[in-house]
């Protein structure tokens, strides 16, 4: 496996950024090329070292590169600053983020800025460092400081002279001037009440510990928590989630990278001003999200893979190794490799990395035993040193009682422990705003956990290493939640067949990746869970019946445990009822085990765990399962222990209740419930207490943060536009970018199609799906929905749909003599967001028309998907009134982009202008011809009889549906005020 680069600095020229390779200390000079990005976002090799150039005044060490984001016609560079190492897995480090810096590309004095900026923040973090207790972060040879170290330890000899680019004089290097960091730099200036409002720490020391987030410690640091499980803890300082790794938590005191004075010069040549305007908060909100704590890297070990999938001696580069199910910043790193540059690509994976070393201790002959906790760290996972701690401990307190293993021999072994979790990309986002499944079977919330048991020295030749492997995801069926409810009703969508093709695709993915598949549901048999669950339990049933997986008899297996019901009164131990069911499985599939190298037995299946969120009941269960797998694994080596009552294994509650808080605040933006039986396997009031005020923060977050922050991950992951911020602050909500609405609706006009258009001899010449006031002879209602158009060589329908169902709910049938005008112009039916003012993309139009006498108007349809049995008319139908003589409809184009830009398109989409001006001159151009095969002549009606001069023949006339003045004159004050708070609040 071709190297990458470990650590590299980061400096501006007058034409790019500047990326040189830098060795460890001790080390010989890096072998790889030093590369340039200009500062037009173009990556190329550089030829000739450029540190100690005159134009690199200020220069920043990285440990490696996320990614080049790109915002409208701006580029900057996320790098990795700071970084923990977590775990050790054969030999080879692994870290997780701590702290990333953005570095705009715009000019070499804005670079230089930033630079200055990011060093500046290193070194108040490696300060806090040093005046408190000292981090675990056991730095192997590749950790040691590098050639720079010198240069950056000292903050005075920063420069504070940069070089014009313009002018070649030299001048004094500008600090930003962001208010919140004036206040954090000068917070003794401002007193104590600014001291504590912009600290690390804040107010909210207190409200962490009471809804189960981290706290501080006395330098203000905030440990990680995935990082915490490396490190003891004792009943007293339980582990906890860390707050900072909440995506949606706006940090105002996050150094801004632009400030708002920058933005014109950041987004020179660019019209979309308000990408401009959320520029500030997508940099924010890129940066609390890659410093979280929930990326996790190494150099040259593939984290996305199972450790028995490993191929040894690879001569590929990592990235090409790497799994893309798991690969989180594949579509911001891309121009890397696009360009060749192989050793600038780190891939991370997004989930959980967590190791415990732990020693067994044979007590007799009847093979007893006792797990030893360790205070070990990855780098120090033999116990030798615990052990002498121990000793050493003893001998200075000859009264106590304390039990020493070098008092006696020590007939045991050491052991190692490690969790890695992987969240998949696809479906990926945050809670309620991503549920279910996609058309292309990708399930909400997925994550593959795997759990290794190997010996410290991870050599299989002496000691096998096992791997069990467990997935959870949301369930697989298309439904939907608000999130303003604490209770919200499941509301399922799609129809039967539509659910079905999504499942089968969803379940024979699983089957081709594990193997067998058994589904534990822990969903409520009654209540708001009941409906999806019976509808997940139908499908699996129905799935079995017609081929099973594969669709050639692979069953899937299905569990509905009601964990509610069984675990009423906080008895969680009944989860044994589950884990007997699901024992026949796990014994038939075990797990891998690899000796000498070579894989001996290979685990043949998967359990697939989920509750509604798969998180808190999920966390429950899956860490039950590993605890069974564990101790059947250890008794293979004749050392039985207790996981579930022995005191001294507590570590293990531990470790997985660090992964279960971590997926559940990449998801849900708190650390997971139940976690107290999960790290104690006991449930107190004090445990649900703190479950209530997780659940009021989910909420908060859930209506309030998640939706500009899933907008940004669907950015990130590549599956949106930079559009998607303008749509955001246009509505304030964000869209399902994994659902390809381009598929939902030609399948729309296709079920309309099929419905609706009763004679066969009429042929369809062309379908659209547009966007329509919810009530005909209206141009502007409260809201606005989808509605398809039919047009066919006789008669035009509109179809009103059932979304949810896939139901056409009412149609009508209006007959091309009938249409009597079509005109077409702008169509602004909302002034409160500057995207709802374009008059270039807020255009419609207006078919008017005339109705039969003692016609049917409107058909409705009281059957959930097919055609038969309409509502018959009445015997005597009402005689339509002078109104309904003349009636229009009005329709509005939809915005052309593909919301799955993973699909991408052929070629670019007609603009709404485009869609509309063919539409309207389609419906003249058939209406027309219509008009001369019958040879029918229409006329002006004055009278109910008819008559008049012959009718012309039909034209698009230009017209406003709605102009904008006319639009502001309709816009209520409470209107604008509510839209005004809104916008105050979520972005």
């Amino acid at each position: 496996m071709p190297g990458l680069v470990r650590k590299l600095l980061i400096f501006a020229a007058v034409d790019g950024l500047i990326l040189q390779p830098a060795p460890p200390r001790n080390h010989p000079p890096a072998t790889q090329q030093a590369i340039k990005i200009d500062y037009k976002g173009n990556v190329g090799p550089l030829i000739k070292d450029r540190r100690d150039a005159d134009t690199a005044p200020v220069s920043l060490d990285s440990h490696g590169i996320v990614g080049l984001l790109k915002i409208a016609t701006s580029f900057f560079l996320i790098s990795i600053s700071g970084r923990q190492q977590v775990a050790n897995i054969r030999g080879k480090s692994i870290y997780t983020i701590t702290d990333i810096a953005l570095i705009p590309l715009a000019s070499q004095a804005d670079a230089d800025k930033a630079i200055v900026s990011a060093r500046e923040h290193v070194l108040r973090h490696n300060k806090d460092d040093e005046d408190g207790e000292e981090s675990y972060d056991s730095e192997s040879e590749d950790e040691s400081p590098s050639v720079t170290d010198s240069v950056i330890e000292d903050l005075p000899s920063l420069p504070t002279e940069v070089k014009d680019t313009a002018t070649g004089q030299r001048g004094p290097v500008q600090r930003r001037t962001s208010v919140a960091e004036d206040v954090i730099h000068k917070k003794g200036v401002y007193g104590r009440f600014a001291d504590k409002w912009f600290s690390k720490k804040g107010w909210s020391t207190d409200s962490r510990r009471t809804q189960g987030l981290s706290q501080e410690d006395s330098s203000g640091k905030n440990t990680p928590k995935n990082v915490a499980s490396t490190v003891p803890e004792t009943e007293e300082q339980p582990t906890s989630a860390s707050n900072s790794d909440a995506l949606p938590i706006d940090d105002k005191s996050t150094p801004e990278v632009v400030s708002p004075e920058e933005i014109p010069k950041a987004f020179e040549g660019a019209h979309d001003s308000t990408t401009a305007t959320l520029l500030p908060k997508i940099l924010r909100t890129t940066k609390l999200y890659f410093a979280s704590g929930n990326f996790f890297f190494s150099y040259d070990y593939d984290l996305s893979h199972s450790i028995s999938d490993h191929e040894p001696n690879s001569t590929l580069a990592l990235f090409e190794e790497f799994d893309p199910l798991f690969f989180w910043n594949q579509h911001i790193i891309s121009p890397f490799i696009e360009a060749g540059q192989h050793a600038f690509v780190l891939p991370l994976i997004q989930g959980f990395v967590g190791q415990r070393a732990f020693s067994i201790k044979v007590l007799d002959s009847q093979a007893r035993s006792i797990a030893i906790d360790p205070t070990a760290s990855p780098d120090d996972i033999s116990l030798k040193s615990w052990r002498e701690s121990k000793q050493a401990e003893a001998d200075s307190s000859p009264d106590t009682n304390t039990e020493t293993p070098s008092s006696e021999p020590f007939n045991g072994k050491d052991f190692l422990l490690t969790l890695v979790s992987r969240r998949s990309v696809k479906r990926a986002g945050l809670r309620y705003l991503r549920r279910g499944v996609d058309d292309e079977g990708n399930a909400a919330n997925s994550v593959e956990t795997e759990q290794i048991l190997s010996s410290p020295t991870w050599d299989s030749s002496t000691d096998k290493i096992f791997s069990f492997t467990q997935y959870r995801a949301s369930i697989p069926l298309f439904f939907s939640q608000s999130p303003y409810s604490l209770k919200p009703q499941v509301m399922v969508w799609g129809s039967p067949e539509t659910n079905a093709k999504a499942f089968k695709l969803h379940f024979s993915g699983l089957a081709s990746r594990y193997g067998s598949v058994y589904c534990a549901s822990l969903v409520d048999k009654h209540g708001t869970e009941a409906k999806i669950g019976e509808g997940y339990e139908k499908q699996a049933k129905d799935l079995n019946a017609s081929g099973g997986m594969d669709g050639q008899g692979k069953t899937l297996g299905f569990e509905w445990f009601d964990f509610h019901n069984v675990c009423r009164g906080m008895r969680f131990e009944n989860v044994s009822i589950l884990m007997d069911t699901l024992g026949p499985f796990m014994n038939s599939t075990g797990w891998t085990e690899i000796h000498n190298n070579q894989i001996t037995h290979k685990q043949s299946g998967v359990l697939r765990t989920n509750c509604m969120d798969c998180l808190d009941r999920t966390n429950v269960v899956q860490s039950a399962c590993a605890r069974i797998a564990l101790e059947n694994q250890l008794s293979s080596g004749n050392f039985n222990i207790d996981l579930q009552n022995d005191p001294s294994t507590s570590w293990f509650n531990t470790l997985w209740a660090d992964n279960g808080d971590n997926i559940s605040r990449q998801y849900a933006g708190t650390a997971a419930l139940k976690g107290d039986f999960t790290r104690t396997r006991k449930r107190q009031i004090t445990g649900a207490l703190t479950d209530f005020g997780l659940t009021l923060t989910r909420y908060y977050n859930n209506i309030v943060n998640d939706y500009f922050a899933q907008a940004l991950i669907d950015y990130l992951l590549g599956r949106a536009t930079d559009s998607i911020f303008v749509e955001f602050e246009a509505d304030m909500k964000s869209s399902d970018y994994f659902i390809d609405l381009r598929k939902v609706r030609q399948a729309a006009i296709e079920r309309c199609t099929s419905i609706v258009i009763e004679n066969k001899e009429e042929d369809l010449v062309a379908g659209w799906t547009l966007s329509v006031p919810t009530s005909a002879n209206h141009l502007k209602t409260t809201t606005f929905e989808e509605a398809v158009l039919l047009l066919t060589e006789k008669a035009l329908y509109f179809c009103r749909l059932d979304w949810g169902t896939e139901k056409v709910r009412e149609f009508e049938r209006i007959s091309l003599e009938q249409v009597q005008a079509v005109f077409r112009g702008v169509y602004i039916t909302s002034t409160l967001a500057q995207r709802h003012m374009d008059e270039e993309k807020n255009v419609g139009f207006v078919v008017r028309y005339r109705t039969a006498q003692g016609g049917e108007l409107v058909r409705r349809n009281t059957r959930s998907l097919d055609s038969g049995n309409w509502d018959e008319p009445p015997a005597n139908p009402p005689k339509p009134t002078p109104q309904d003589a003349g009636r229009f409809l009005a329709f509005k184009a939809l915005p052309p982009r593909s919301s799955n830009v993973a699909t991408g398109d052929a070629e670019d989409p007609e603009t709404e202008i485009q869609v509309v001006n063919t539409i309207c001159e389609e419906i003249v151009r058939v209406a027309n011809r219509f008009q001369k095969e019958r040879v029918v002549k229409w006329r002006y009606s004055e009278t109910e009889e008819g008559g008049g001069k012959a009718r012309e023949e039909l034209k698009v006339e230009e017209k406003d549906v709605i102009s904008a003045a006319d639009a502001k004159k309709s816009t209520g004050y409470l209107e604008q005020l509510g839209y005004s708070l809104k916008k105050l609040v979520w972005s």
